[in-house]
């Protein structure tokens, strides 16, 4: 069975199956990438809580900067934010995102249980 979380008009916000949920790409809101990054992770726990998972069952995450640049700036929260004891794979790239106000988009997958 598939377990949809708040679907929208092209795509939901997350989905469950095989206890794993996965995350469409996430944005945030704030001029700078460390407000976008601090609101897209408060996003992100409640769609996992939503799915009956949290941080601390992350398997992967995959994260897209606008500018590599950015890079110290969006670790320096992540790292503020993430479990270090059970942290998940990870992949950050520099991307054109779908909007110039977007400077992060974050997906992750975690284990429901």
């Amino acid at each position: 069975m598939i377990k949809r979380i708040k679907p929208g008009v092209r795509f939901c916000e997350a989905v469950v199956v095989n206890n794993i949920v996965t995350t469409a790409g996430v944005t945030g809101d704030g001029s700078d990438v460390a407000a976008q990054t601090r609101d897209i992770l408060a996003q992100i726990d409640a769609l996992l809580q939503e799915a009956g998972s949290s941080k601390s069952n992350l398997l992967t995450a995959g994260i897209w900067l606008r500018d590599i640049a950015h890079f110290a700036e969006f670790n320096k929260v992540w790292d503020a934010w993430i479990d270090k004891n059970n942290m998940p794979v990870r992949a950050t790239v520099e991307a054109r995102l779908a909007a110039p106000e977007l400077l992060v988009e974050i997906q992750v997958s975690a284990v429901v249980g």
